[in-house]
């Protein structure tokens, strides 16, 4: 694909530009020029876009979004500044697509240690065996913690599904009960450390009010889950929260038995909700 010369250099783009901008709506439909640029870009970013795992065009609609801006068209190096756009929307559109979000949501500094997604069945050994968000060091050995309870360390999944009746079994629908817990789940492991998920989690609002509960209730249901990561709790029943406890070996009866893990659930359950607004 060949295009007019003037428009390999930054004078010739700003001047082409600078028309496109101020000659109403339709000037990048009408005029062939922009068609031609347009088409030249495809080419030109074709290379940077399959580096990253994308399409030329997605390289092109990246430089038709810079090039409509005052900062390209006033910038010392418009090609400069149209490259750099392009090749940092390519990164982000290619991590958003690992982590099953958005370009927006891939760019927020909190996401940058996050890994991208993958499916349990991807890995041949159990999520509690090689994840170090379910792993823990307590500086003495416990009755929970002991070789022999580590050795039959439940399966994630498994750990899951019983979470799930510790929650109904407390108050919870058992249709809320996963939708959450499986929620929580999703961000532990795209997080990949508890203290990490539980700080992301803290401040999802969007997930919280989709989830239907209020702040204090969503706090105090994360601490229960993924431990309360208060200094004070560290390597105690609390500290480690439900899924690790599960997942050590340790009982669904057990964690029945405590009161004060069934008292959390139940206070935070819709239907605790419920008695209180009644």
């Amino acid at each position: 694909m060949t295009v007019h010369a003037d428009l390999e250099s930054t004078e010739g783009l700003r001047f082409l530009l600078l028309r496109l901008a101020y000659s109403g709506p339709r000037a990048w439909q009408d005029e062939a020029e922009a068609t031609e640029l347009v088409e030249f870009l495809t080419t030109k970013y074709g290379a940077l876009a399959r580096k990253y795992g994308l399409e030329p065009a997605d390289a092109a609609a990246a430089a038709f979004d810079v090039m409509r801006t005052r900062s390209a068209r006033v910038a010392d190096d418009t090609w400069a500044v149209i490259t750099r756009a392009v090749q940092l929307t390519l990164i982000y559109e290619a991590r958003a697509q690992g982590l099953l979000c958005s370009n927006q949501a891939a760019r927020r500094p909190e996401l940058a240690d996050c890994h991208d997604a993958e499916r349990f069945s991807d890995r041949e050994r159990a999520l509690a065996e090689f994840h170090p968000a379910f792993h823990v060091h307590d500086t003495e050995t416990s009755p929970d913690t002991s070789d022999d309870r580590l050795e039959e360390s439940t399966n994630s999944f498994v750990a899951l599904d019983r979470a799930v009746e510790l929650f109904t079994e407390n108050g919870w629908p058992p249709a809320a009960a996963r939708m959450v817990l499986e929620y929580v789940c999703s961000q532990l492991s795209s997080c990949g450390d508890r203290q990490r998920a539980y700080e992301y989690l803290r401040r999802d609002v969007r997930g919280r009010r989709q989830l239907d509960l209020d702040q204090r209730s969503w706090i105090r249901l994360l601490r229960v889950v993924l431990g309360d990561p208060r200094r004070d709790f560290a390597g105690t029943r609390l500290g480690r929260g439900v899924l690790l406890r599960l997942c050590l070996g340790e009982e669904l009866a057990e964690l029945c038995c405590d009161d004060e893990v069934t008292a959390i659930i139940w206070e935070s359950s819709p239907t605790a909700a419920g008695d209180a607004h009644a």
